[in-house]
């Protein structure tokens, strides 16, 4: 379905749940849903240059989920590796700039090495900006930013505190969409998310296509985004409240 591209949100943000529910329901291992998640993501890259979408920012592995049994943690890092090896030319073909935000602490240093090297490969790309979120916690963020400008000696306010954020460089995300039927952010750009337009959708992210994506960008579209302020006050409007 077509979607106007003035109505396409700059920054998405997408917590991709579902991947084990999806193995699940095949018979499958976990982590065959967790490689199937790495298509779809591939697909929605893709996607979001196309409708003209500049940010995509992704959940990929929480704080959190270091609590999950080992060979799945294990399993997610090897798939990590191997994906960006093997998609890194198409990124950089597509103009795709890749960032990733987290805590490095933990991480093998293969895995460190790989991020690293993606992040300078794709540095001067300029079409979309892809966030991926691995070991990420919102809550993490905070601290991180908060600790930042401590050690500094600089007074902390909401704009000190959001130039140090992990997603300064790319902004906030206007439209929050999460997979898999749950309703909640799950310790996700908490601070970022303030404002954004939320959207929650049954569909597991191995089955999340185009037509999805495009129902999230519609709903976004549907929304009057007020900050704050009532109707009447927004650009555009016929009159200003008083």
């Amino acid at each position: 379905m077509a979607v106007a591209s003035e109505s396409v949100p700059r920054h998405i943000a997408i917590v991709m749940d579902g991947n084990g529910r999806w193995a699940s329901k095949r018979f499958l291992p976990r982590i065959a849903g967790h490689k199937q998640g790495v298509d779809v993501l591939k697909r929605t890259v893709r996607t979001c240059v196309l409708r003209g979408v500049q940010v995509l920012t992704v959940f990929a592995f929480s704080s959190e989920n270091w609590k999950r049994p080992a060979d799945e943690v294990a399993g997610l890092m090897e798939i990590l590796v191997v994906a960006l090896s093997r998609e890194l030319n198409q990124l950089k073909q597509d103009g795709v700039h890749l960032q990733f935000i987290g805590s490095r602490e933990g991480l093998s240093d293969r895995v460190q090495q790989s991020l690293l090297n993606a992040e300078r490969e794709t540095a001067e790309n300029r079409t979309l900006t892809l966030n991926v979120c691995f070991n990420y916690g919102g809550r993490w963020d905070l601290v991180h930013a908060a600790r930042t400008l401590a050690a500094a000696g600089a007074e902390i306010t909401e704009a000190s505190l959001s130039a140090e954020l992990s997603t300064a460089s790319t902004g906030d995300p206007d439209l929050v969409v999460r997979t898999g039927g749950e309703m909640r952010l799950s310790n996700f750009l908490l601070w970022q998310a303030a404002y954004s337009e939320l959207y929650f959708c049954d569909v597991l992210w191995p089955d999340f296509d185009e037509g999805a994506l495009d129902r999230a960008i519609q709903a976004y579209a549907g929304r009057e985004r007020r900050f704050g302020m009532t109707s009447e006050q927004l650009p555009g409007a016929g009159n200003t409240a008083t």
